[in-house]
């Protein structure tokens, strides 16, 4: 039996999420769209869980755009920011660390014609705030963010990332928060736009939210046909919305239970790993437990997939959507080391996973570095 320690990239869906779902799907098949009374039935259900997501986010009902997943989020707030207010200016800041959708998005732009500075970081992982300010001119429409990085699990001070990029009017502030759901208490203040999906926090793949505030103007990517909002068109998926309210609700209401059996077993590979000069962890003390970034050295981190799969461990080089046989961008950065950026790999943790399960592990492990 495989020992899976790749929640980082997917989690299973609990049991409950999927009873609400199936449940949902049965009964709330129409389209929310339409004005007969299943069709009420359907748009009522969605907006029963906007109300739901709302209070457990404390955001509005009206500031919600459900989605695909968080890469279209992504796309949607990176390009739609950009665009809306491309007669303000053309200039973005983002940083080194994002997941491969928002730094697509900006490369995108870039061949359009806007101008992308990437902030510092700092070898705890977080963001230089000195360095973020120098970067915000007076025609920066966007700094975009995650609030977790998906590779090393820092966690960035967006409230201190808020305050900054207020002071400059014509930039919107956007946060990926798809890795901070469930790990970290979520606090949108001074946050325009904010992303996630609910297959990270225990949910289903194929949907995904997008927060906005009301002052916010985005251009749309999809065009034409009804929905819940004019941001993005398409028949709603009642429940796909149902299924993510729920999974958002226990991911709130568990947190604490969940995150102290995270960080016990998190504890455990630290301890370890110090004890191996073989062994160093690339993630800073303040991440999140969820996430342990460590290179072992002499052996890439490529190789290490293929040798820890081998005795049936999932562990993951870098982030699921990141190019393979390249180094560790968050890892670089805070590291400015190529070799160890290569040899860098990923173990994520859930309040599934046990402790024979990583002392499974830790003898795959250590007999691979024994002999590699």
């Amino acid at each position: 039996m495989s020992i899976y320690l790749d929640y980082t990239a997917d989690t299973p869906p609990d049991e409950r999420v999927l009873a609400v779902y199936s449940n949902s799907a049965a009964k709330h098949f129409a389209n929310p769209n339409s004005s007969h009374s299943l069709g009420r039935d359907a748009k009522d259900v969605i907006d029963r869980s906007l109300k739901t997501i709302s209070k457990l986010l404390n955001v509005n009902t009206d500031e919600l755009i459900l989605t695909s997943g968080a890469s279209e989020s992504n796309n949607l707030a990176v390009k739609g920011i950009a665009w809306a207010n491309r007669r303000r200016g053309r200039h973005i800041v983002s940083t080194f660390l994002e997941h491969s959708s928002v730094s697509g998005a900006l490369t995108y732009l870039q061949e359009q014609g806007w101008e992308i500075d990437l902030a510092n970081i700092l070898p705890n992982g977080k963001i230089d705030l000195e360095y973020l300010k120098s970067l915000l001119r007076d025609d920066t429409v966007l700094c975009a963010v995650s609030a977790v990085d998906s590779e090393l699990g820092s966690v960035q001070p967006i409230r201190e990332i808020a305050r900054i990029v207020k002071e400059h009017q014509n930039c919107k502030l956007h946060v990926d928060i798809t890795q901070a759901v469930g790990k970290i208490p979520i606090d949108l203040t001074g946050v325009n736009t904010a992303s996630l999906a609910p297959h990270k926090f225990y949910g289903l793949k194929g949907s995904g939210l997008l927060i906005k505030t009301k002052g916010t103007v985005i251009e749309p990517l999809i065009h034409g046909g009804a929905s819940t909002t004019i941001y993005r068109s398409g028949t709603p998926d009642s429940p796909s919305a149902e299924a993510l309210a729920c999974a958002l609700e226990l991911a709130v209401n568990e947190f604490d239970e969940r995150y102290k059996r995270v960080k016990a077993l998190n504890l455990i590979l630290r301890e370890h790993f110090s004890k191996n000069e073989r062994i160093s962890i690339n993630s800073p003390e303040g991440a999140v437990p969820h996430i342990l970034n460590v290179s072992v050295n002499g052996i890439k981190g490529e190789q290490m997939h293929r040798l820890l799969d081998k005795h049936g461990v999932c562990i993951s080089v870098k982030s699921a959507c990141s190019v393979p046989n390249t180094p560790s961008r968050p890892v670089m950065a805070i590291t400015h080391d190529r070799k160890r950026a290569l040899s860098s790999f990923r173990i994520s943790l859930s309040h599934l996973s046990t402790e024979a399960e990583i002392e499974e592990f830790i003898k795959a492990l250590d007999d691979i570095i024994k002999n590699n």
